[in-house]
């Protein structure tokens, strides 16, 4: 009898739990959704897969230059960013039974997919979380919880390719918390409101980033073929003209046969100056830069 997918996800939360690796967070009071806390054996999973990380991206590399950037910034990083007007996802909830769902997600776009019901207008839904530096509850002591960990390597870009001397081309990394109000997290620790991301940007010279892009694509598959991950469920998904972004040349995910479905592991970007302009433009400009993005 075929087991599905359901019931391997049920089996595989159950055993992780039992061994020690993950439980759910503030479990006695009753949990909270989409956290999660790393028990014994999953925290030394963890650390293991960012040392492995951590060493091929920036321990063997002259070209690589690692980071650990705060996870509050000031908010005009957010607002030249676009987080702050843009970093949204579309919501909608069933005026019946009061499920909350993403617009984006759902089949029918007038009913509800869990009982029929009527569904309200979108409306735009923002992802990071906000709160207060400071004593007093106040607009100017507003501050936010990242929701990606690029911002703290682009704010940092001259001080870091100063202090190391580097050259373009040249990446700078780092590993740290990500914070994201997700509308529908779901599938385990899949999609969650509070992560952990390895990310690298690698700045280049205009011209050459189609010949880097490649490179880097090539080097993050071969990344996950060494940590013993079986090659035949791994798979490029290059993202189509409606996928891409407007501010990406070209961009591919690195997606892993989950047992709910093929899904994202990591995100390979080539991207353009456009992205970050309004950042950028605070650190020269004189200064023209492409670069790639692995996060």
């Amino acid at each position: 009898m075929k087991i599905s997918s359901t019931e391997i996800m049920e089996k595989m939360v159950s055993l992780c739990k039992r061994r020690g690796y993950i439980f759910q967070s503030s479990e006695i009071y009753g949990g909270i959704t989409s956290c999660y806390d790393y028990g014994p054996l999953g925290v030394e999973l963890k650390k293991n897969i960012k040392e492995q990380w951590w060493q091929s991206m920036v321990q063997f590399r002259d070209d690589v230059e690692g980071l650990d950037a705060a996870i509050l910034m000031h908010p005009r990083v957010w607002e030249a960013s676009g987080h702050v007007e843009g970093f949204t996802d579309p919501l909608v909830d069933c005026k019946k039974c009061k499920h909350r769902f993403r617009a984006d997600q759902i089949a029918t776009p007038d009913k509800c997919p869990d009982c029929g019901g009527e569904l309200t207008d979108i409306r735009k839904f923002n992802l990071m979380f906000k709160t207060h530096m400071g004593p007093i509850e106040e607009q100017a002591s507003i501050v936010y919880l990242r929701p990606e960990t690029a911002q703290g390597i682009y704010v940092n870009f001259l001080n870091v390719q100063k202090a190391a001397r580097q050259k373009i081309p040249f990446g700078i990394a780092q590993i740290g918390k990500a914070f994201r109000n997700e509308i529908t997290p779901g599938n385990f620790t899949f999609r969650t409101r509070e992560f952990e991301q390895m990310e690298m940007q690698f700045f280049v010279k205009p011209g050459t980033d189609a010949e880097w892009f490649q490179y880097w694509k090539e080097q993050r598959m071969t990344w996950y073929h060494k940590l013993g991950i079986t090659k035949e469920k791994l798979k490029f998904h290059q993202h189509s003209k409606e996928e891409l972004a407007h501010y990406a040349a070209a961009a591919f995910d690195i997606e892993y046969e989950f047992p709910f479905g093929s899904l994202e592991l990591e995100g390979i970007h080539n991207l353009l100056m456009i992205r970050r302009k309004s950042i950028l433009s605070h650190i020269s400009s004189r200064r023209r830069l492409a670069w790639i993005e692995l996060c």
